[in-house]
């Protein structure tokens, strides 16, 4: 992960600051999804998100591990492979995670018809 360093403080005492902290990355509420369903290889996770490049994915997965929301497991062989599961503190983000679903679900005929608009307004 690479350094970056704030000239503003954050503050870490505001919820949503931290959940932005943790799982602000495009992906991130997808990959954990994708890893509470079973797809526990980042190959798997490549295939499922085509949208994303490998290297967002692996980058992404790399921050998540850092912050405890999923660990890696080495898999015997070769080549060697990884597999990701959520850690307990994972698991807990998935009723977040479900309800940007459903929210999403609801309000996707209206995000739609507005992102058909910009498009003809831009075209």
């Amino acid at each position: 992960m690479q350094n970056y360093e704030r000239k503003t403080p954050q503050d870490l005492n505001c919820g949503i600051t931290v959940y932005m902290k943790i799982m602000g990355g495009k992906w991130k509420p997808c990959i954990i999804d994708l890893i509470h369903r079973g797809c526990h290889r980042p190959s798997e996770m490549h295939r499922q998100l085509p949208e994303a490049t490998p290297r967002v994915i692996d980058i992404q997965l790399r921050e998540l591990e850092v912050y405890g929301i999923v660990c890696k497991e080495l898999q015997p062989g070769f080549p060697l492979r990884s597999d990701y599961y959520l850690t307990p503190l994972g698991e807990s983000l998935l009723p977040v995670i479900s309800l940007i679903d459903k929210w999403g679900a609801t309000n996707a005929d209206h995000v739609q018809q507005v992102t058909a608009n910009l498009n003809a307004y831009t075209e």
